[in-house]
């Protein structure tokens, strides 16, 4: 009897540490959208214009979606969630705080996005200005 019961406290055991971590890592998750901006310099996009905030917004999407898609790979396996956390979470973390930083000057500045369409403008090639060399009005001897 008292194997079965030790048994019983084994598996209850086993089922409720990673029952544990999951919560603990959830509630991690709910706090990462309060904390983002700590972990970005909130100076840092200060003197960017609407140009290099479009270009940076990009950027900062592209890397977001991959932390995502490589968080999402890490929890399929097992152990996942804690690899996802423990690899990925304070990347993620403080590209979603440069994101809200970037978003908020983007709002500061009333920038607006360039069309898809919108080819960059090229100025017209100028052609060298070429001045005649200075005449000399008297020979020097």
């Amino acid at each position: 009897m008292a194997a079965s019961y030790s048994c019983f406290l084994r598996g209850f055991g086993a089922l409720l540490a990673p029952l544990a971590v999951g919560v603990a890592l959830s509630g991690c998750a709910g706090m990462s959208e309060t904390i983002a901006p700590a972990f970005a310099d909130p100076g840092r996009y200060e003197l960017y214009d609407c140009k290099q905030l479009e270009t940076e917004r990009k950027s900062l999407a592209v890397r977001t979606a991959d932390l995502q898609r490589l968080m999402d790979k890490a929890e399929t396996g097992a152990g996942g969630a804690v690899v996802s956390e423990l690899a990925y979470r304070n990347d993620y973390i403080a590209l979603r705080g440069q994101s809200q930083l970037v978003e908020d000057a983007w709002r500061r500045n009333r920038c607006r996005e360039t069309p898809p369409n919108a080819a960059p403008q090229a100025s017209a090639p100028q052609p060298p200005v070429i001045k005649p060399a200075p005449r000399s009005g008297s020979a020097v001897r």
